[in-house]
């Protein structure tokens, strides 16, 4: 395991994560702050309740993704779901370790 601080916001929070993932995680966490960013309003509502819509915005476009039909011709849905799958669980174990870090805080 290891340590990653992802900078949300201008507010550091401490994730653990598989070695070898770190950049991987510093990039989602990234994206949420990106999404932040881009929010009316930005982060004038509480810390916690701007990171759920943030999530919930990510999470919308990861949904509207895995529905959206193929320009290029898709690979087999069989060979997608693992993929999309360990990405959803990542997304999922992210969020819950910045919920309780907001928790804590």
């Amino acid at each position: 395991m290891s340590n990653v601080t992802l900078v949300i916001a201008g507010r550091e929070y401490a994730v653990a994560c598989a070695s070898g993932e770190e950049a991987h995680v510093r990039k989602l966490g990234q994206l949420i702050d990106e999404k932040l960013q881009t929010m009316p309003g930005g982060v004038a509502t509480s810390e916690t309740r701007s990171l759920l819509f943030a999530t919930l915005l990510l999470a919308d476009e990861l949904h509207e993704l895995r529905g959206a039909p193929q320009i290029v011709a898709p690979a087999p849905a069989a060979s997608n779901a693992p993929a999309l799958d360990a990405i959803a669980t990542r997304l999922e174990k992210l969020a819950i370790s910045l919920e309780a870090e907001a928790l804590s805080a």
